[in-house]
């Protein structure tokens, strides 16, 4: 069975994101305390320091006119998946994500699509694929756009008529998809990123 990708660079096992990351992540995020706000502002700060091309990337897809539950999903799901790579490996394992990167990453994701909808019968797709190589950050967002789906919702454009909450939705989780890869292959391990810091002390 075809499960890993083909156009897609496999995630590293040492940049793989827990369950138990995202989970903690989840209930802060919950938190609605005026200090929890502050927080959350400062992550936004240093989500845009840090990853100034992957944040225009998110910021772009967000100042779309999307619907108001998508809208949310993807402020949502984007400041916990950066703070969950962000937890796990620091500044020293977490290196700036290119736009050369942020364009190969998403020319990486349209190929695997195409080249899954060419194949047989009940072909995998790219769910199948992302979950292989971060499995818990997957889950994590599956749960949270199943539950922001709602079929009957509808959301107006300026043109081209009605769009559906789903549409939005899907544009919302292939922006997070792309995230993720991105931040999966700018992770390095222990062993490079002490040579990194020895190098900038040298």
């Amino acid at each position: 069975m075809w499960v890993r990708g083909a156009a897609i660079r496999p995630v590293p096992r040492f940049a793989v994101v827990s369950a138990s990351t995202l989970d903690q992540i989840e209930i802060e995020l919950a938190d609605d305390s005026a200090r929890a706000r502050e927080q959350l502002d400062a992550a936004f700060n240093r989500f845009e320091a840090t990853q100034p091309h992957l944040a225009d990337a998110v910021s772009q897809l967000l100042s779309e006119p999307l619907d108001e539950t998508a809208l949310a999903l993807g402020y949502f799901l984007s400041i916990a998946i950066w703070l969950s790579f962000e937890r796990t490996f620091g500044a020293a394992r977490l290196r700036e994500v290119s736009p050369d990167a942020l364009q190969a990453t998403g020319e990486a994701i349209a190929l695997e699509e195409e080249l899954r909808a060419a194949q047989g019968d009940k072909p995998l797709d790219l769910d199948a694929v992302v979950s292989v190589e971060q499995p818990n950050v997957l889950a994590f967002v599956h749960d949270h756009v199943d539950a922001a789906l709602d079929p009957g919702g509808q959301v107006p454009v300026a043109a081209g008529g009605p769009r559906s909450r789903a549409d939005d939705v899907q544009a919302v989780y292939r922006a997070i998809v792309l995230l993720t890869l991105c931040l999966s292959h700018a992770v390095v391990p222990v062993d490079g990123a002490s040579r990194g810091s020895a190098e900038l002390m040298a």
